[in-house]
């Protein structure tokens, strides 16, 4: 049963990410059907949700065949937070379980590159509630996972997000550094890519 919600998910976001190149309208009915796989009472496998001590964790659950888009679960250990950080790419997250809370920012300009960032508004996010967290051209924030509990998202992406070069930025001077967020298990990789 919960196979079968996933691959309808999946099926689902492939014909999406298929049928038009506008990211804002790729994000928006994502978003629907992640509110609504949320809303069956989807159950990740336990091997996705498995927190660290060390730093959150991106499980792979499924790798488009073309790259085109991808579908994670990101786990947060209670307190854990990311930098400052950009997608450079399209997504979608939905709540699972905890609570995150997401602090974003305006996207600086090239010529802005090394001025502070502006903060553009804070949020918590609950179980089941779903977020457009990026489009290209509004993808900086960083989050923390709050509460009692490890936070754990369901997040798609445009592209295989494992693989993105992204930007990671000091608040306080705008300076960035790139860096490339991988996956957390090559067995997890392997998994996802056999599924297609």
């Amino acid at each position: 049963m919960q196979l079968d919600r996933l691959k309808t998910f999946i099926d689902n976001v492939g014909l999406v990410v298929r049928s038009t190149d506008d990211e804002h309208e790729i994000t928006a009915r994502v978003a629907e059907r992640l509110s609504a796989l949320l809303a069956t009472g989807y159950r990740l496998p336990p091997e996705a949700t498995r927190s660290s001590p060390e730093r959150h964790l991106t499980y792979p659950l499924y790798i488009a065949p073309d790259d085109s888009w991808s579908l994670a679960s990101v786990v947060w250990d209670m307190g854990q937070q990311t930098k400052v950080h950009s997608h450079e790419t399209w997504g979608v997250a939905g709540i699972y379980a905890g609570v995150e809370h997401e602090v974003r920012y305006l996207k600086p300009a090239a010529a802005t590159a090394s001025a502070p960032l502006t903060p553009a508004g804070e949020t918590r996010w609950s179980p089941g509630q779903v977020t457009v967290c990026c489009t290209t051209d509004d993808d900086v924030h960083a989050v923390t996972a709050v509460g009692s509990e490890p936070t754990i998202g369901i997040h798609v992406y445009g592209g295989n997000i494992g693989t993105i070069r992204r930007r990671s930025y000091d608040p306080a001077t705008g300076e960035t550094e790139w860096f490339v967020s991988g996956w957390d298990s090559a067995e997890d990789v392997s998994r996802a890519r056999a599924s297609r």
